[in-house]
């Protein structure tokens, strides 16, 4: 048994973090965590880098509270520097998915901010909806790649308080290739233009 725990600890991240706690940890730096609702529901985002999914995610939280579980949140969080390496990244997806499953249970509001660009992943945040009877809206961010190279190029000179990725063009254009479809209806937001009709269109597909 020794040795099997001793394997087990040996595949997570190093230094290493228990999970529990690492949920924990996030849990309790998450604002809105109060505001619950007669029905819980899960705003799960998707795009490449630079595409605006936090930038609209926060504009959402303008509109109504959301409890906002962002993946770049979660690792910087965790892991101070971050590696980004494959081990690193399940773990953090694994916090995530805890978290986003605990919040639905507590009938909240949440966005999963995320890139979500694997159809097998998207399908485990499918299964978390659908096991928490929550109501869910996928969104789709894109933009022109003029855009979203400025975008990337601004992390280097003028960084937004609020961008925690680190992502470049380099990353961005590594990602597109991996990017698969979605296969369930959703909703597409090019967020280089005026995002208020966009916004509404979300909001009213949360309402039905």
């Amino acid at each position: 048994m020794e040795e099997k725990g001793a394997k087990e600890r040996a595949s997570l991240p190093q230094p290493y973090i228990d999970l529990e706690q690492a949920v924990a940890t996030i849990e309790s730096k998450l604002p809105n965590i109060s505001q619950t609702t007669a029905y819980p529901v899960l705003l799960m985002l998707s795009g490449l880098p630079g595409t605006g999914k936090s930038f609209l995610a926060r504009k959402l939280c303008e509109k109504i509270p959301f409890v906002v579980v962002e993946s770049d949140f979660v690792r910087k969080t965790l892991f101070n520097p971050p590696t980004y390496s494959p081990r690193e990244s399940a773990f953090v997806h694994r916090v995530c998915h805890i978290l986003i499953d605990r919040l639905l249970k507590k009938k909240l509001r949440v966005i999963f901010d995320a890139t979500n660009l694997s159809e097998m992943h998207r399908e485990y945040v499918y299964r978390l909806a659908e096991k928490n009877n929550a109501k869910l809206v996928i969104v789709q961010t894109v933009a022109p790649e003029e855009v979203v190279k400025e975008r990337l190029a601004k992390r280097h000179t003028a960084r937004d308080d609020h961008d925690l990725s680190d992502a470049d063009w380099e990353v961005y254009s590594r990602m597109k290739q991996y990017r698969e479809p979605i296969g369930r209806p959703h909703i597409v937001v090019d967020t280089s233009k005026d995002l208020e009709e966009e916004i509404q269109k979300i909001l009213r597909a949360l309402q039905r």
